[in-house]
């Protein structure tokens, strides 16, 4: 059975200091660590975390994920390389290193990577430049921010950016990052445990309320991490459509139930009864297999819990691929390579 992983990161190993060059900013590049097998990522001159490997090693994830029995990658940057903070020139400057990097990869290896690009949506219309420009690297979509810059994704400046994506068939993938409230709850490490799943509820809510999934009915969205709060919080967000529509119908008179299973999330709730709520709304054709992999908040085990749920072959054969390549518009055979 072929199986994608709609999820993962990856980032080159050599990256130039974009801080020394640019002269401003904070912009993440590698340093070597004093253990084998890691880099340190730094901002600027401060240390961030340390990253392991397989967070650049092409072979070397293909072997993780052959003990894992999946072929083929989703691969797109980390979110702190979004760069949406910096003078949009600089991030386009980022984004094309990124991507050559990921277009080198597909064209490389294309049995087992496909590529999502990152394009600075500071500047809406060299956003929609360099979407072009990894439409003709061989990627097939884009990964973007819950939000931009403290904006919603509903917000009029994004919508020809959406349109583009439409226009281009690519496919598009919100990752939570920037997450509202990190300065009230930096213990426990809340902005990643409680901030992301919020963040992924407001993209999703903003394109919602805001008509974008209207206007646009051919763009193909996935939320990550399974929604977020989205799909767990939506009778909420329908009583208040309907208790409150001089509220929150200002924009598109449409109940938010109604787009359930038009848009695609993948599979990350680490929890089976999570997912069988997940599969009871969306049906199993708009839940891609994803892990966030390599980093241990992931789902590192692939998805192995779901075939122990009892469920059709049918269904595995979605989540494990179907959703994916309906997601990202291509047939299997794309990867036989």
């Amino acid at each position: 059975m072929l199986r994608i992983d709609s999820h993962t990161h990856i980032i080159p190993r050599n990256m130039p200091r974009w801080t020394e060059k640019f002269g401003y900013g904070q912009f993440i590049h590698l340093e070597d660590s004093p253990r084998d097998g890691f880099a340190r990522m730094m901002q600027g001159r401060k240390f961030f975390r340390e990253i392991e490997s397989n967070c650049w090693d092409a072979e070397l994830r293909k072997s993780e994920y052959a003990a894992l029995d999946t072929q083929v990658q989703v691969v797109c940057t980390i979110p702190v390389m979004f760069s949406y903070d910096a003078q949009a020139k600089d991030a386009l400057e980022i984004g094309q290193f990124l991507n050559d990097h990921l277009g080198q990869l597909v064209a490389d290896d294309p049995a087992h990577y496909a590529g999502l690009a990152t394009v600075p949506m500071q500047d809406t219309d060299q956003a929609i430049q360099e979407l072009e420009r990894a439409k003709a690297l061989g990627l097939l979509g884009v990964q973007i921010g819950s939000n931009i810059n403290g904006m919603n994704l509903s917000d009029d400046r994004f919508f020809p950016f959406f349109e583009a994506c439409e226009r281009l068939s690519m496919a598009v993938m919100i990752h939570p990052w920037d997450m509202m409230g990190s300065e009230q709850m930096e213990r426990y490490w809340l902005p990643w445990l409680v901030g992301m799943p919020a963040e992924t509820s407001r993209a999703g809510s903003s394109l919602v309320f805001g008509g974008v999934l209207e206007r646009l009915p051919g763009l193909r969205v996935m939320l990550s991490h399974a929604g977020g709060s989205f799909l767990t919080t939506l009778g909420r967000l329908e009583h208040g459509f309907n208790c409150r529509p001089d509220l929150v119908a200002i924009d598109n008179p449409i109940n938010p139930r109604e787009y359930v299973g038009k848009f695609w999330v993948d599979s990350i709730t680490h929890d089976a009864d999570l997912l069988r709520y997940v599969l009871a709304l969306q049906g199993s054709k708009r839940i891609c297999m994803g892990s966030d992999y390599p980093f241990p908040l992931g789902d590192l085990e692939l998805g192995k819990y779901m075939e122990n749920m009892g469920l059709s072959e049918t269904q595995l054969k979605d989540l494990f691929a179907g959703a994916a390549l309906e997601w990202l518009d291509v047939p299997a055979t794309h990867f036989d390579r």
